[in-house]
């Protein structure tokens, strides 16, 4: 669910916008601009009158647009007529469909259910994740990419389709008639209460997602809630007016949050509180990592620069630019970076710098030395570029080898597949847990299907032997390269018992969701969540929190 998470139109996005560099003399710029379309104009006529094979019109401008683009930033990107809806699902986070994520497997003919979501047309008429789609409406997928499957589901609302899947543990395939409708991905799958305290998971910042949040602040505080945590991991951003709104529960109405800059005058906006809040005062917490960008880090960083949450986690992205959208002939928009934003201290976290490149092309990170030195609202010092610094830094531990590629290969999801083929049902999402019978099993499933690893230490030696081979090397090192290459050789039955805690707790997860959905996997994830613990521990300590807010004269 987490790629849905982008940015766009009166929203906040990824990056800083490239800034050409123009002539200062307006005429003379008018004139470059007019000159080179021309000669673009000239060029696309020339090879549609003379190339040797009849070219695509639409294709050959369309590339042409996309490398001009690409050279700009990441976010400013054109959208063609055919394209518009995946624009819209973009900002609103709803789109036409059976709502089902949908996945490809190396190696396989068809395409998976990986995901159905809870509540929607593909759940309610019985598809399950495993399901193999073997055509829909009497069209065989075989063969087809994950892209041209996912056409075929979409379509529009209260249409009907017929899916015919094999299913694990089913012996004939199976038609199940599904009616399309609006899917509209929740912005908060879950909340509850958690050791006293309410927890809020927020995934993205889609329109109205700031009433989703204060539904579940209100019921929370209902529930005797001592504090709030609010989670924006992975949360890649989306609307500003919404991430105003969200800062807007715990602040004061009229507190200046958000100023816009740009180029022309209309880029120039000032963002303040509209409403009262819902509780000014109530300990909180926003966890952020790597992937909180952009509206996530307006949102944790306003409440940062208001000494009013207390930030855990890992630095955030550094997105501060702001987009717009723009009508272009032909019902094509243009998805264009016009500002950057700045939160209340007055820095702009801006990470990389479009506008300086390097000798390849590449845009430059500003580096820590280069950043400037900013105070909130207590005076704490903060920082501008490079994203949101946590007040408490929490790492994720590092994901061992063979899960990285147990998780990419298809032998996991052929183990829950037959496991969930002989389980009916499951003990509540929070309570569920494999048992030793479990992952004997699954280490038997492993170890007699064809999964193999390879470390990245031994394919860094297959290199160092090609290097070798080809000056002359590689006979004179033999022995030693022999003797590297067996003690460099993952021992997958071992593996499996060392690292038996993080196999479990994803195999664990994963058959949640078969049952339960995200709301589940969110459940069976809070048990051994590391930053989660953090953010308890700091709540708990009522005089550490209010020490980390404090200013210089308040700390001792």
């Amino acid at each position: 669910m987490k790629s849905f998470l982008r940015v766009l139109a009166l929203f906040i996005i990824l990056v800083p916008a490239s800034a050409p560099v123009f002539s200062q003399n307006p005429e003379d710029h008018n004139f470059e601009l007019a000159r080179n379309l021309e000669v673009f104009h000239q060029i696309v006529t020339e090879l549609d009158r003379y190339y040797v094979d009849t070219i695509n019109p639409a294709k050959t401008v369309e590339t042409g647009i996309s490398a001009m683009l690409k050279g700009i930033d990441p976010y400013t990107e054109y959208y063609p007529e055919k394209d518009i809806n995946d624009l819209k699902m973009i900002t609103t986070g709803k789109y036409a469909g059976i709502g089902a994520m949908i996945r490809q497997y190396t190696g396989r003919d068809y395409i998976y259910i990986d995901e159905p979501y809870e509540g929607m047309p593909a759940a309610r008429a019985g598809l399950r994740g495993g399901d193999e789609i073997l055509s829909i409406d009497g069209e065989s997928m075989k063969g087809k990419p994950s892209s041209y499957v996912s056409d075929h589901l979409r379509g529009e609302a209260d249409t009907k389709l017929t899916v015919t899947v094999r299913r694990p543990g089913v012996k004939d395939s199976i038609s199940i008639d599904v009616i399309r409708s609006v899917i509209s991905l929740p912005a908060v799958p879950y909340y509850g209460m958690w050791q006293g305290y309410g927890y809020i998971l927020l995934e993205q910042f889609t329109e109205n997602c700031s009433r989703s949040v204060m539904k579940a602040l209100v019921e929370l505080k209902e529930q005797g809630a001592k504090g709030i945590i609010l989670d924006l991991r992975g949360n890649g951003g989306g609307l500003l007016n919404e991430a105003v709104e969200i800062v807007g529960l715990f602040v004061p109405k009229g507190t200046k949050l958000v100023e816009t800059r740009g180029k022309i005058p209309q880029a120039a906006s000032t963002y303040v509180t509209q409403r009262n809040p819902i509780d000014e005062n109530i300990p909180l917490v926003v966890l952020t990592d790597e992937q909180s960008a952009s509206a996530s880090e307006i949102v944790a960083g306003s409440l940062q620069d208001l000494d009013r949450a207390v930030i855990v986690g890992t630095r955030t992205f550094g997105k501060g630019l702001v987009q717009s959208t723009r009508m272009l002939p032909f019902n094509g928009t243009l998805k264009v970076t016009i500002a950057k934003y700045y939160i209340p201290s007055g820095r702009c976290i801006q990470e990389i710098d479009y506008s300086r490149r390097n000798e390849n092309g590449q845009a430059q990170h500003i580096p820590d030395s280069l950043t400037n030195v900013f105070y909130t609202a207590a005076g704490r010092p903060v920082r501008d570029g490079g994203g949101i610094r946590p007040d408490v830094e929490c790492k994720q531990d590092t994901m061992p080898d063979i899960l990285y590629y147990l998780s990419q290969n298809v032998v996991l999801f052929d183990f829950i597949n037959d496991w969930c083929s002989r389980h009916e049902s499951i003990s509540p999402a929070q309570d569920f847990r494999l048992t030793d019978q479990d992952y004997a099993d699954f280490k038997d499933f492993v170890c007699n299907s064809d999964f193999k690893y390879e470390s990245n230490s031994g394919k860094a030696l297959k290199s160092l032997i090609k290097i070798a081979q080809r000056e002359g090397l590689a006979d004179k090192a033999k022995e030693e390269f022999d003797a590297l290459e067996s003690k460099l050789q993952y021992d997958l039955k071992n593996d499996l018992d060392v690292f038996r805690k993080d196999l479990e707790s994803v195999i664990a997860l994963e058959i949640v969701i078969r049952y339960y959905y995200q709301r589940g996997a969110v459940m069976q994830n809070i048990k051994s969540d590391k930053f989660l613990a953090e953010a308890v521990k700091v709540l708990n300590d009522r005089k550490s929190y209010d020490s980390i807010l404090a200013g210089p004269a308040g700390r001792k």
